[in-house]
């Protein structure tokens, strides 16, 4: 009885949303109280598990995301994105200039929103395309596949990152893994599927864009760039890498010999301030203050004007915070009500490798509900029973395997289908055959990736 009601609250969610149109937060909740009811639980209990997965999940995200999104708002319109594609376009060359884009496109998409990365690498991928003379699905594809890739595999992308806090999953090792996965994704999705592209040649209409180019003369310049758009990504490798790994660099102790009686001092505060920086949100507040001084003070911005650009860009992340509470509301209920936990032990049972599972479970949801983050947010409530000692599967491992399954065939009723289809200006069958396909390789290499993975780690 209890999958039979998951199952009807999954669908009852997938009409809400795909079909219906109604607002995703408000979808969640009205299915998250008639789970709730359903199952048997008390009314009073209901309201108290609704309220704490909403806050449970929030919690340390709202300050992930929200700074994520000043720090992309500042790449963005500081210019730094600019400078990047650009030097990696006059570095690769002509030739190997796929391969620029797709890194360009990368480095870029970790520390922006995938719409937000779409907005800004679109007219760059115009110009690009107009200025070399080059089929316009050649040059985007590989850009934006590794837009694509950062959305679902990487954190602090709200998907992943939602999904490593419900798992459990260290962060740092959830990142490092997504990049290693993600090198073999975008190379298939991008370089390699973009060279099938070139018979396509759409009427591009450039006055959709109100993107200004920066003068050259005014962008920060390229390694003031990298540093702040690769910042969060340095902060958590490294400060899980030296927690894990390398509890006390010899330097330390050999400082503790000159300003301390003993190492035991100076061991206490390295670790405490390790472990501090290690904390995501610590490392995006850390990579934020940099961007606001780097990207924003030294260009010659007033503290107001750039408080100004933070404020905007923290409103454009609330739709995404509101999903990300309406999905904890849900999963909260399935937690409470043992739901979480029955279908967790049927499915140990299951003769599947979990990881596939998950992968399975996510890939369905985005099918039918459109979104790669609600697909992911909702698959991680079912599965994540599975994710114990007694299955060994490695969480970190669970959320690039669930991420990578949400990203599965986008089609018609998903956002960015229609961004794509729009502003390149081509028709639903020809949209499929570019854009549907390479999100299709993006999943399944990154499944791929995930499994090849877990046989060594």
């Amino acid at each position: 009885m209890p999958i039979i009601l998951t199952l009807i609250a999954i669908i009852a969610l997938i009409v809400l949303v795909a079909f219906v149109k109604l607002d995703t937060f408000i979808s969640f909740i009205l299915i998250a109280i008639g789970l709730g009811l359903a199952s048997g639980m008390e009314v009073e209990s209901i309201g108290k598990s609704i309220q704490k997965g909403i806050g449970g999940t929030l919690g340390e995200l709202i300050l992930i995301i929200g700074f994520g999104a000043m720090l992309g708002k500042l790449v963005a319109e500081s210019g730094a994105a600019q400078r990047i594609t650009d030097t990696l376009i006059r570095v690769f060359g002509k030739k190997y200039l796929q391969w620029g884009l797709a890194l360009a496109g990368f480095i870029i998409g970790i520390p922006l929103f995938y719409n937000a990365g779409f907005i800004i690498v679109v007219p760059l991928i115009f110009s690009i395309s107009i200025s070399t003379n080059m089929p316009i699905l050649y040059v985007g594809i590989p850009m934006l596949s590794a837009l694509s890739v950062a959305h679902g595999y990487l954190p602090p992308h709200p998907s992943p990152a939602a999904i490593a806090k419900e798992l459990h999953a260290n962060v740092g090792q959830t990142l490092m893994y997504g990049i290693i996965i993600a090198i073999p994704a975008i190379a298939i999705a991008g370089p390699i599927f973009g060279r099938t592209l070139k018979k396509y040649k759409p009427q591009i209409d450039t006055t959709l864009f109100n993107v200004k180019p920066i003068p050259k003369e005014k962008q920060p310049s390229l390694f003031e760039s990298l540093l702040v758009a690769l910042m969060p990504v340095i902060l958590l490798m490294f400060t899980s890498f030296f927690k894990k790994y390398y509890p006390v660099p010899f330097i330390f102790k050999a400082l503790s010999k000159v300003f301390f009686t003993d190492t035991a001092t100076i061991t206490k505060y390295y670790t405490k301030l390790v472990t501090l920086i290690a904390e995501p949100y610590v490392g995006m507040l850390l990579s934020l203050l940099l961007a606001i001084y780097l990207l924003g003070i030294k260009q010659g911005h007033s503290i107001k004007t750039v408080s100004k650009q933070l404020e905007e860009a923290f409103k454009s992340c609330s739709v995404i915070l509101l999903i990300i509470a309406g999905a904890g509301a849900l999963k909260q209920i399935l937690s409470d009500s043992q739901i979480s936990l029955y279908i967790g032990e049927q499915l140990q049972g299951f003769p599947m490798n979990p990881l596939v599972l998950g992968w399975t479970i996510a890939a369905v949801l985005r099918l039918c509900v459109g979104s790669a983050t609600v697909a992911g947010l909702t698959a991680v409530g079912i599965v994540a029973p599975l994710v114990s000692g007694q299955t060994g599967v490695k969480p970190e491992l669970m959320v690039l395997s669930i991420g990578a399954g949400s990203l599965l065939f986008s089609h018609l009723n998903d956002g960015g289908f229609w961004l794509f289809k729009e502003y390149f200006n081509l028709s639903i069958k020809d949209t499929i055959k570019t854009w549907s396909v390479m999100e299709t390789i993006v999943s399944v290499v990154g499944l791929l990736g995930v499994l090849v993975l877990n046989m060594f780690i």
